[in-house]
């Protein structure tokens, strides 16, 4: 039977298991993204390439991201919305499984693209799936714990897949995460309830979407900040170099990541009362961290005081930002959503390049005050957004709040 769509806006409790599960499927996309990144070596001798070919499996799997994910958001819009999410963890299952077995690199490549293309269309349909779980005052809320995967990931996840992939070997590593899909698929048949798909009337243009009002504001952010951020954290190794910190990268990183854990909490709290002002608190917040690194960037104290702020300010960064775009999308939601996921890897990938042109000009010192500038485009638009994108006050303050499809 599929549960009512009428929710109770009176109910304070959060459906748990259901939005664990849906964490666990982003935890299964960022670590099936990154576990390359960690395995190089490895992946490197085993398939008889060199790094930088084994490298391209991470590129791989961004293309496939960013090039299906428009395209299949929108094929799916018809579909129930929990076939599409079974859809993308067996995805992740299939192509985990033949990246696990797979002798040739051709073959690994395309089993690296078909993963991203689970992902981007996973990414896509997550902060929707969320928010109709759910009463309206409790969407961000419930966005906050569907997210928590991601920074578990970063923190926790890779490099655990990296010490199994040394222990164990890095073709167990993958199927260890195929395992992972295989009980996540039973997990969603048991706790995520089901949704009907969007009344056919009701799904908007790709066009239409990005000329409502509030959309693109936010999707400027989510560019700048994510290229701020991505620059720093692809860079971290030789950012950290010059204050003696080349070989504590790790802890540098877990430093981030149980930051960025609190962040996700406090954001908990701070996202239905005060999504405008968290926004902009976070951002003024990594701007002084890109000022203090850019001063005291040697400094192995002020490294770890900086990551620390950094995580804080970012750990809520997703659920702030797809809950604003949500809001401003309504019924045009899920395809707003795709757009973000292109724009979150466009600014990955960009920030690679950025940061590299950075590096080799001027040298990391001129990362923090990249970073700055960036940041301070991402402050100025969402100040500016105040009418449409990031509202003032409470969330559905004087407006009624869609569920979100």
């Amino acid at each position: 039977m599929t549960p009512s769509l009428t929710l109770s806006a009176s109910s304070d409790r959060l459906p748990v298991g259901a939005l664990l599960a849906l964490a666990m499927t982003g935890f299964i996309c960022i670590v099936t993204e990154t576990l390359p990144a960690g395995l190089l070596p490895l992946i490197s001798d085993g398939l008889a390439i060199s790094p930088s070919m084994a490298g391209q499996m991470v590129t791989a799997y961004a293309l496939g991201s960013v090039l299906a994910v428009i395209p299949m958001t929108i094929a799916t819009r018809g579909w129930r919305r929990r076939n599409v999410l079974l859809l993308t963890i067996a995805g992740f299952l299939l192509f985990n499984s033949i990246t696990a077995l797979s002798s040739h690199y051709g073959v690994t490549l395309v089993a690296r693209f078909f993963a991203g293309v689970a992902a981007g269309l996973a990414w896509s349909l997550l902060a929707g799936y969320a928010r109709r779980m759910v009463a309206p005052q409790q969407q961000g809320r419930a966005l906050a714990l569907a997210m928590v995967g991601t920074p578990i990931a970063l923190s926790l996840g890779v490099p655990l897949g990296t010490w199994l992939g040394g222990l164990l070997g890095w073709r167990t590593t993958f199927g260890l995460m195929s395992g992972v899909s295989l009980v996540l698929i039973g997990w969603v048949l048991v706790k995520v309830p089901d949704f009907a798909p969007q009344p056919a009337h009701q799904r908007l243009s790709l066009r239409k979407v990005l000329t409502t009002p509030g959309v693109r504001p936010v999707l400027a952010v989510v560019i700048s900040w994510m290229l701020a951020h991505n620059i720093l954290y692809t860079y971290i190794a030789p950012f950290v170099a010059p204050a003696g910190l080349a070989e504590r990268v790790d802890l540098v990183l877990l430093v981030f990541g149980i930051a960025a854990l609190v962040g996700i909490g406090v954001t908990a709290r701070l996202v239905e009362p005060l999504l405008r002002n968290t926004v902009l608190v976070s951002l003024a917040a990594f701007a002084a961290v890109s000022v203090l690194l850019g001063l005291l960037g040697n400094v192995p104290q002020v490294i770890y005081l900086g990551v620390a702020v950094w995580g804080l300010s970012f750990g809520g960064a997703a659920t702030l930002l797809q809950t604003a775009l949500a809001d401003a999308a309504g019924d045009g939601a899920d395809v707003a959503l795709s757009l973000n996921v292109v724009a979150w890897n466009s600014a990955i990938a960009g920030s690679g390049v950025v940061g590299g042109v950075l590096l080799d000009t001027w040298g990391v010192a001129a990362f923090a005050w990249a970073m700055l500038l960036l940041v301070g485009v991402a402050f100025a638009i969402t100040w500016a957004a105040s009418a449409h994108g990031f509202r003032p006050g409470a969330r559905g303050a004087g407006k009624p709040t869609s569920l979100g499809h």
